[in-house]
């Protein structure tokens, strides 16, 4: 099936392009979301027609686009999710999540601009990618933890393996200095051999 393209489509070509695509793809996807028209001979007059319209409204578009990428491009959101403690999430984040995220921030972006090339099921720092326009793509981050606190920390640089390490450590410190501890109490009660309380027969041969 043959279309003529009324804005640029990753993949496809540009604004003006007739190109063949399937059917179903034209129909679910190009027609419905107004960004081809079938390539009609009565509809590829009325697009000459639009030309010009069509490019400045995209030129207008695309600004606005680039003017909030430059804001967008390259921030970071915390997303607060539970998880295992191997850092497995019980779910995954979805395209929502990001948006959510993200307007809640102050930047307003749709879910259907987001694009989560790999499903996001663990915990960490994960590349997002939004699509503006046809023309303007940018890449945020997507802090996702279990509390705020972890988020600050893995925001430092430090993976939740690093992070569950350190845990592991000092726990182990504790239990060592608590056993130390303990070891020296006892030391302290009893005190050198030569100070320890004699026995009662020791006491007996005294008096004799």
């Amino acid at each position: 099936m043959q279309v003529i393209l009324l804005e640029r489509v990753a993949k496809l070509g540009q604004m003006g392009d007739v190109v063949d695509v399937k059917p179903g793809f034209a129909r679910n996807y190009l027609l419905l979301q107004g960004k081809a028209l079938t390539a009609s001979e009565a509809n590829i007059k009325s697009f000459e027609g639009q030309k010009a319209q069509l490019e400045a409204r995209n030129l207008e578009t695309r600004n606005e686009a680039q003017a909030l990428g430059d804001k967008l491009n390259g921030q970071q959101f915390v997303v607060i999710r539970s998880a295992s403690d191997g850092g497995n999430l019980y779910g995954s984040v979805t395209t929502r999540d990001a948006a959510e995220a993200a307007t809640e921030e102050g930047f307003s972006i749709d879910r259907k601009q987001v694009i989560i090339r790999k499903p996001i099921k663990e915990l960490g720092i994960h590349e997002v990618h939004v699509n503006l326009h046809p023309e303007v793509e940018v890449v945020i981050e997507l802090n996702v933890a279990r509390s705020p606190e972890e988020a600050e920390l893995q925001a430092s640089g430090k993976s939740i393996q690093e992070l569950a390490a350190e845990e592991e450590a000092a726990a182990e410190f504790e239990i060592s200095e608590l056993f130390d501890d303990i070891g020296a109490a006892g030391m302290d009660e009893y005190g050198d051999d030569n100070e320890r309380p004699r026995s009662d027969d020791a006491e007996g041969d005294d008096d004799k």
